[in-house]
Parts: C-alpha cells; structure tokens; sequence
C-alpha cells in the first residue's frame, strides 16, 4: 500500500506553518478603527478598505494557472512578496498625508492576491502529496489558518514597542512574517512520489497530528479568553503557542528515523540472501507480482470523476448553485468578521482584539472539524457529501445573524463563536467539494474561480451595511454611531441572506448526491473500498 513518507509529512508541517501567517488581513477588525481616525475617513470608505484585500483575490486565479508551471516554492515566494510590498508600502508611510484611500487600497488587493498564490501552494500540496488522505490533509492545514488572527494579536501584544502606532505594528507584522515563514518552510514545499509503506504509520502519524492540533486550539482559545483573569502575560502566550506550532516537526523526524532503521535492517537481511533457496526467491516473486496485479485491479475498477474547467465550469448549474450558495454562508461570515471591530464599537466594547481573538480560535475548530469526520468515516468506508456538510453549517450560522439582533454582550460573543466556527468549516469543506464537484485536474484554477465569490460577496453585503450604518449616524447628526441599532437591519438582512444560501445548497446536494461524497479507491488485501 502506498503511504505518505517522512518528506510527505515535512511538506505538511511546511504547509501548516504557511497557513498559520497567511490571514494577515484577519487582523484588521483590531486596527480598523484606529486607521479610520488617523486617515480622517467614513465608514463607507473603511468598509471599501476592509473589501480591498477580497478584491485582491478576484484575480486568484493567476496562482492556479502559475502553479502549473512553476515549482511550487516559487509560488509561494511571489505570494509572500505581493504581501511585503503591499503591507510594507502602508507601513512606511501610514503617516504621509500623500499616502491616500485608494493607495490603500490597491496596496491592501495586492497584498490580497498574494493570499491566493500561498493558499494554491498549500492545497496542492496536500491533495497530491496526500492522494488516499487528501480531505483529512486539507482540512487538517486549512484549520490552522483560522490561528492567524490570533497569532498576529499575540505578536502585537507581546512586542509593544515594535512601531509608534497600533496600526502601524500590523501592518509590519503583515508584510514581515509571511515572507519570513515563507523563505523557511521552501525547501520543503515539494511534490514527492508515494513511496511503499505501512497505512498503521500513516493512521498514526495523524491521530498524533489531531492531538497536538487539539492542545493548539485549546491554547488558543484559552488565551484568548481566560489569559487576563489568570495573569498569563501576552509573552508567555506566545511562547506556549510558538512550542505547540513547532511540535508537528516531531512527526516526519520519528518516521524518517524509522525508515533509516527499516533501511538498516533491509540491508542486514540483504547480507544474507544467499542462504535462501530458488523456492523462496519464486516465493518473493510470487508475492510482488500479486501485489501488482492488486494495484492494476483497483485502477481499473475506478470510476474516473468527471474533470471540469474553464470556460465549461462555467456552463455547469451545479457551479453556479456552488458559487451563489458560498457566497451567501462562508462569505457573508468573512465579511462579518471583518466588521466585528466598528460591531464592537458600536456596542461600546473596548477590547475589540479579544473579540477577534474569539473568532480566530472558534473558527480554527470549525475549521478542524471537517478533518475529524473525514478521519473516521474513510476508516469505516464510507464518506460524507461536502454539500450535505456545507448545507448542515449554515443553518446555524443564520441563526446566529439573528441572535446578534439581541442588544445583549453575551450573544455578540456567542454569535461571534458560532459564525467563526461555521464560516471555518465551510471554508475548509468548500476546498474538498472544489474537488469533489468539478474534478482534481483543474482544482488550482477552479478553487480560486469560487474565491471570487469573496471579493463579489464582501463588495456587495460590505457595502450595503456600512451604508446602513452611515444612514443611522446621519441621523443621529454623528460621525460615528452608537447602539445596537447600528447594525441591527444588516444582521436581520445577513440572516434572511444566509437562509436562501442554505436552500441553494440543498439543492446542489440533491442534484450532487448520485456521485459526491464517494471515496477514492482503496484496497485492504484483495478487496476495495469507496468504489
């Protein structure tokens, strides 16, 4: 049976780490309202900001086009540099009056794209290097990415004095990390061949991953809401948290050292090989020839998915149920979470940072979740359809859009938990179901084709509640409004919305049932599963 090796799993620490730093526009919630006073800018125009870095990713599509090409570490190395320039740029000169909105923006879209190039990497990575564990592999690194928000936060707090002004600070982590985790992890951002070996290692291998992505977490979230009340400096954390993203590395060095003892041993055995007879040579020979024809068996029984791409993507009713039915659940979630810093203020909280703290580590669980799921069902033989996933999760989150018409601090952070935890898994799920809808040939182009769906999506809902929002200050003859009242027509509007995206996916799980959710084959001695 074909395994992942040592250097398969070095790829996916490799992609781990890249997935951690590449949500450098997660952060902006914290600083948003910071830049809206020093910039001197309206709502309408700070929500516009907040929708530069999706905007970025309408031209996504470039990097799964590139990554056809060009090795991978390349990719992800113009991915880090778009995110230097662009952050880098603001950083330097945040403070020149000259420096105005519409720099920003295109600054903050480059920066964007080069989110898409780093995330082409890591899911290419994962589906080729993990072919019988590609679901579990994705949705294992993606839900690291729900960290970044989190990780950033903890490198502000615990590096004061890294610039003159809050905002100033993100920005030169934003632009800095990315690059520097980038030029580390490159040697290791490689395709390699399955090599013969033991799936009991394999199974292994990723219940140690679940558990150190467990205690992650739960770090995580502890700082994030308990690291006040129990005197746990910002530091500190941050040094539990660095220990607990460096332990993945414990993984690919246990395997290699068992492929170098399983190598010494073969070689030992090798010494030996004259003392066997012509009946055991027949024997080993038998043996590799039925394990041959076992191989050309399972390829022939597979039912070869339909490949998907293009322009005839766009000629399929499934992608455009696909497309309008994300953007109504996972994009509308990432645009709340991109206004959770004005929310938070309207509402009158102070400590805008623990609330996107919250949100980062909910949705790293949700986010995780998936590959939970895919673990245990593959074991079992069976699979779960990603659009059934997907349909089941957004029904809570339009719940929580309604709760939040509440006034009340409890259900902010409540509904806050819970649309981080949806928006998550969605966004981990919606990887797989690229794959699994349209095909694997053309996943680079066809995943960042769905991603425009952000950019549209944060545009449109980003745009009509920062309006909504100026409307009910104007009123009030204010800048800024106060109340839960300032939100409290976009929440029923993103609920209502969130509905319709629920029945949408429905539908595409009906009409995808027949083929979705099917495992790729597998074979355990002479028999086959998820043919």
């Amino acid at each position: 049976m074909s395994s992942p090796s040592s250097a398969h799993w070095l790829s996916l620490v490799g992609t781990i780490w890249l997935q951690t730093i590449n949500g450098p526009n997660s952060d902006f919630p914290v600083y948003s309202s910071q830049l809206k006073e020093l910039k001197g800018i309206s709502q309408v125009q700070l929500n516009f900001l907040a929708f530069a870095s999706d905007a970025g990713k309408l031209f996504g599509w470039f990097s799964g086009v590139a990554a056809l090409y060009v090795p991978l570490p390349l990719v992800a190395f113009v991915g880090a540099s778009f995110g230097l320039v662009g952050y880098g740029v603001q950083y330097l000169f945040l403070d020149s009056p000259g420096l105005k909105c519409w720099h920003l923006f295109l600054l903050t879209a480059l920066a964007g794209n080069g989110i898409c190039w780093i995330n082409t990497v890591c899911y290419l990575l994962c589906i080729k290097n993990f072919a019988s564990r590609s679901r579990v592999a994705v949705s294992l690194a993606t839900s690291y990415l729900g960290l970044s928000a989190k990780v950033y936060t903890s490198l502000a707090e615990s590096l004061p004095r890294l610039a003159d002004s809050k905002a100033k600070t993100y920005l030169l982590l934003n632009a800095v990390v990315p690059m520097i985790v980038t030029v580390f992890v490159a040697p290791a951002l490689r395709l390699f061949d399955l090599k013969t070996d033991s799936m009991a290692s394999t199974d292994t291998a990723f219940l140690v991953m679940f558990a150190i992505t467990l205690a992650t977490g739960a770090c995580a979230v502890v700082g994030s809401i308990a690291s006040p009340a129990s005197g746990l400096s910002s530091r500190e954390h941050m040094i539990s948290l660095s220990v607990l993203l460096a332990v993945p590395m414990l993984i690919p060095a246990a395997l290699k050292i068992r492929q170098s003892m399983n190598k010494i041993w073969e070689a030992k055995r090798e010494n030996r090989i004259h003392d066997l007879g012509s009946d055991d040579a027949v024997v080993v020979i038998e043996v590799m020839d039925l394990e041959t024809k076992e191989e050309e068996i399972v390829a022939a029984e597979e039912d070869p998915q339909e490949e998907v791409g293009g322009l005839q993507l766009l000629k399929k009713p499934d992608f455009w149920l696909y497309f309008f039915s994300y953007m109504f659940s996972g994009t509308l979630g990432l645009v709340f979470l991109n206004n959770l810093g004005q929310i938070a203020e309207s509402r009158g909280l102070g400590q805008t940072s623990t609330l996107v703290s919250l949100s980062s580590s909910f949705g790293f669980f949700g986010r995780l979740l998936p590959s939970f799921m895919d673990y245990y069902s593959a074991k079992s033989g069976h699979s779960i359809s990603r659009t059934g996933s997907m349909a089941s999760l957004m029904a809570p989150m339009a719940c929580a859009f309604f709760l939040l018409l509440n006034p009340g601090s409890v259900f902010l952070y409540a509904s806050t938990a819970i649309i981080g935890t949806c928006t998550g898994a969605i966004t981990s799920v919606a990887v797989s179901a690229t794959s699994e809808l349209f095909g694997a040939k053309n996943f680079g182009v066809n995943h960042n084709v769905l991603g425009t769906t952000i950019p549209a999506g944060a545009r449109c809902f980003g745009y009509f509640s920062a309006f909504l929002y100026q409307r009910e200050a104007g009123a009030r003859g204010a800048a800024t409004c106060s109340g839960a009242s300032c939100y409290q027509a976009t929440f029923a509007i993103w609920g209502a919305t969130c509905v319709v995206g629920t029945l949408l996916c429905v539908v595409l799980y009906v009409r995808s049932r027949s083929f979705a959710g099917r495992l790729p084959c597998q074979h355990v001695g002479v028999s086959t599963l998820g043919c």
